[in-house]
C-alpha cells in the first residue's frame, strides 16, 4: 500500500480534526488521503478520481441517508467503510483500513484461484474431447490418408497438451484428465 500503487483514500466527514486524522493515515499507510467535508464535495471527488477506500462518517450517514446512498452508489470498486469519527481515532481507523484491504486481497486471491480452476477444467474437458473424437475418427476405418494424417496430428497435439496440463507445476501435483 503506497503512493506508487496509486491507491488513495477518500474520507467523507465534516468533523473537526479530520484533516489531521487524514495526515496520520496517509503517513502510516503511505497513501494519498483526501477529505471531503460533505456530500457535494465527495461526489465531485468521486467523479474526478477512483479511490481504493472510501470512509464515510457514520454521523453523516445517519443524518443524511440519501447522501450516504449517493456516495456509495458512486464509489465504484472502492472498499466502503463507515466509521464513527466521534468515537474512533486515527489508530482504529488505520486498523479498520488495513483489515478491509487484507480482506479484499484474500477475496481477490480466492476469486483468481476459482477462475483459474474453472479455466483449467474447461481446457481439460476440451482437450479430452479433441483427443477422444480424433481417436474415434481414426478407428472408424477407411478414410483418405491426408485426412488420417491430419487426425493423427490433432490426436498427437491434444495428447501433448493433456500431458503438459498433467505435468506437476512448480512442485505441486496436478490431477489428471
Amino acid at each position: 500500500m503506497n503512493k506508487e500503487l496509486g491507491m488513495s483514500i477518500l474520507i467523507v466527514t465534516g468533523i473537526e480534526g479530520a484533516r489531521n486524522c487524514a495526515a496520520v493515515v496517509a503517513e502510516q499507510l503511505g497513501v494519498v488521503v483526501e477529505v471531503a467535508e460533505g456530500r457535494k464535495t465527495a461526489l465531485a471527488s468521486l467523479r474526478k478520481q477512483e479511490y481504493g477506500v472510501i470512509i464515510l462518517d457514520e454521523t453523516l450517514a445517519a443524518c443524511d441517508p440519501a447522501a450516504a446512498e449517493a456516495i456509495w452508489e458512486h464509489a465504484g470498486l472502492a472498499i466502503p467503510l463507515q466509521i464513527n469519527f466521534a468515537l474512533s481515532g486515527a489508530a482504529r481507523l488505520i486498523r479498520e483500513i488495513r483489515a478491509a484491504l487484507h480482506r479484499r486481497e484474500r477475496e481477490q486471491a480466492l476469486a483468481r484461484k476459482a477462475a483459474a480452476g474453472a479455466i483449467e477444467a474447461e481446457v481439460r474437458t476440451t482437450i479430452a474431447g479433441l483427443l477422444l473424437h480424433s481417436e474415434l475418427a481414426l478407428s472408424a476405418g477407411e478414410m483418405p490418408s491426408g485426412i488420417a494424417d491430419k487426425l493423427r496430428l490433432v490426436a498427437d497435439l491434444a495428447n501433448s497438451l493433456r500431458l503438459q496440463l498433467n505435468a506437476p507445476a512448480r512442485g505441486t501435483r496436478q490431477p489428471t484428465v
